[in-house]
């Protein structure tokens, strides 16, 4: 810049400030200059071998305008003083001669090409800035793992490998249905940043349990910095009110709850007009579905389901995707994939000869060699109704054996199945859980404890529902449970019991008549309730010794710094025990996950206790 001759007169641009417009230099004193920006009525003082300006000297050929409002198109230049004489003619064919002082000052260089033409050009060395950002950029677009990175999580190897999956498909479609506490959230949350780090989704919709929002909302801005709006029943109001359009339109990621939508017509009309790009439910299997009339499906099911036939991306997560039958699987898989899944009849069949399938792939996967596969007759034999004979020929080549294993078992997967629509991690193939040991108490059952021969069976596995209004003084496990308590002092408890009434009569019991440090949760609080509750359980210095919750506690939520879980009763169903268990047994748990039962001798009680721990091996598997 220093190499630069100033003069009174010359045009120049502030490349700090481009806004001002041309500048006109008015005065050369020195080591200083004064430039006068006419366009903003601003005056600048600058030090002349330093001054961020750039030189306006426009080529021949430019179309410029005069202070008079002139345009004509520049053919010749002639250097005055230090200054420029431009000539050309106007449209009309007039001669135009004038100094570059009387140029048009309001002029902007936004674009490129404006600020080429007009000389403002950058340094070099700013460009090659530029370009090295550039080709970063284009490295980092180019990674496989582009859009995974940057989650505040642990590097899970099944995690990842299902969000890899994931990325390589221009649609997701999916259900998620890891054992409970492997993480099923987090693959979620992988998912949707990879999908809107690509550019793949934009408008995400989030459907969750009314208990689970906050945590979702938590989890997502925390651990994938994905900022969610919640939109409840009392937002949608406050957006209609504001008569802005469709209230669903208001942000690119909304959560909300399925109980809200099924209670508010309004809003189901309003989410399915918006546009959205991925569709994510958790804990779908709350969503029922009737084969014989589509009516008596719940409101929820039909909801998902109409979006779903609009919407790209699907993921749907349930830890128990079997936990109501059959059915309900079968129905879950409808939502993903209609064409496939559009018979129960015919599913039904197939499951028959998924067992038979699957130890044939197992077979052929054990085979080492082209020369092994060879030999085995009664697998060729086997394999030829459903392999080609191309491809059983390419498994008896040592060159090609390998490739052609791998294809064969790709075919397995899309033709028999759930294929590529389903993912299910185990603990058994992921490590790193803590060990489960069950503490029995056999209690003696109170004499008022009379079933009759008409009781239903859920009023025998939860005793107090026969007890009656006095059952809290009746019901030895309460005594029971106090004296534990006292004997615990110092640790963590959640207790789970089935029903709602049980749980806040039981915890006011505790609060009031012995003095223990408690808290409830059940589905009759509301959601800042509930959250208030979980958040008093989880102080370590001042919270509640134990959280009593009803049945809804036992899903979504996690209670990993808790190493001791009291099941007052026992649900009925093995995969709602696993749901239980599982808010303790996930990951981050580090200590023993010890489950301690109180239960009736020589009832109903202790019948589901043997089945479940003698049968099943439930409780410490």
């Amino acid at each position: 810049m220093s190499e630069l001759s100033f003069a009174v007169g010359q045009r120049w641009v502030s490349n700090s400030e481009a806004e001002l417009g041309l500048g006109i230099i008015i005065e050369v004193t020195g080591r200083r200059i004064e430039i006068s920006f006419p366009a903003a009525e601003e005056q600048r003082s600058y030090a002349a071998n330093n001054a961020p300006l750039s030189r306006v000297d426009y080529p021949l050929g430019e179309k410029v305008k005069t202070r008079k409002g002139q345009i004509f198109t520049i053919s010749e230049k002639h250097p005055l003083n230090g200054c420029v004489i431009y000539q050309g003619e106007t449209a009309e064919g007039e001669a135009v001669s004038i100094h570059e002082m009387d140029l048009d000052s309001f002029v902007q260089f936004s674009q490129a090409s404006d600020r080429l033409f007009a000389g403002q050009i950058d340094k070099n060395r700013q460009f090659q800035l530029r370009l090295r950002t550039h080709q970063y950029f284009h490295r980092l677009h180019q990674s496989p793992v582009f859009g995974l990175l940057g989650a505040r999580v642990q590097c899970l190897p099944h995690q990842f490998y299902i969000a890899s999956q994931m990325a390589n498909r221009i649609s997701a479609r999916v259900l998620l249905a890891d054992e409970v506490g492997l993480g099923k959230t987090i693959e979620a949350g992988l998912i949707m940043h990879q999908q809107i780090m690509q550019g793949r989704a934009s408008r995400v919709l989030v459907i969750v349990p009314s208990a689970l929002v906050h945590q979702w909302l938590v989890e997502m801005l925390r651990r994938f910095n994905l900022a969610f709006t919640v939109i409840d029943a009392e937002r949608y109001e406050a957006l209609v009110e504001l008569d802005e359009g469709n209230a669903f339109d208001s942000a690119q990621l909304v959560l909300t709850d399925l109980q809200t939508l099924e209670n508010h017509p309004e809003m189901q009309t309003d989410v399915l007009q918006a546009s959205w790009d991925m569709l994510v439910v958790d804990e779908a299997h709350h969503l029922q579905w009737h084969e014989d009339q589509s009516s008596e499906s719940s409101e929820g099911y039909q909801l998902v389901e109409k979006l779903a036939e609009q919407i790209a991306s699907v993921l749907l997560l349930t830890a128990t995707p079997e936990q109501l039958g059959m059915d309900s699987h079968f129905a879950r898989l409808k939502l993903l994939d209609p064409d496939r899944y559009y018979d129960l009849a015919q599913f039904r069949e197939e499951q028959q000869h998924y067992q038979q399938i699957s130890l044939l792939l197992e077979q052929l996967m054990a085979v080492e060699s082209a020369s092994d596969f060879d030999k085995n007759k009664r697998l060729k034999v086997q394999l030829k109704p459903y392999l080609d004979d191309e491809l059983l020929s390419a498994l008896a080549d040592s060159d090609e054996f390998e490739a052609a294993r791998e294809q064969a078992k790709q075919q397995f997967l899309d033709q028999f199945g759930t294929g590529r629509i389903l993912f299910r991690n185990t603990r058994d193939t992921v490590k790193g859980f803590p060990e489960r040991q069950l503490t029995t108490y056999p209690l003696d059952f109170p004499e008022q404890f009379l079933p009759e021969t008409n009781s239903e069976l859920t009023q025998l596995v939860q005793p107090e529902t026969l007890l009656g209004e006095d059952w809290l003084e009746l019901d030895p496990r309460v005594e029971w449970l106090v004296s534990w308590l006292k004997q615990h002092r110092g640790e963590k408890t959640l207790l789970i019991t089935a029903n709602a009434e049980t749980a806040k009569e039981l915890e006011l019991h505790l609060r009031l008549q012995h003095g223990v440090r408690s808290a409830v949760f059940h589905e009759q609080m509301t959601l800042i309730t509930r959250d208030r509750a979980a958040a008093f359980f989880a102080d370590d210095e001042e919270g509640a010794q134990i959280l009593i919750c009803s049945e809804i506690g036992s899903e979504g939520r996690n209670f990993q710094f808790c190493s001791y879980l009291v099941l007052f009763d026992l649900p009925l169903n093995p995969d709602l025990l696993e749901q239980r268990i599982g808010r303790l047994d996930r990951i981050g748990q580090r200590n023993t996950v010890n489950i301690v039962l109180p239960f009736y001798q020589d009832t109903a009680q202790q019948l589901l206790l043997d089945w479940y721990q003698q049968g099943l091996n439930a409780f410490e598997s």
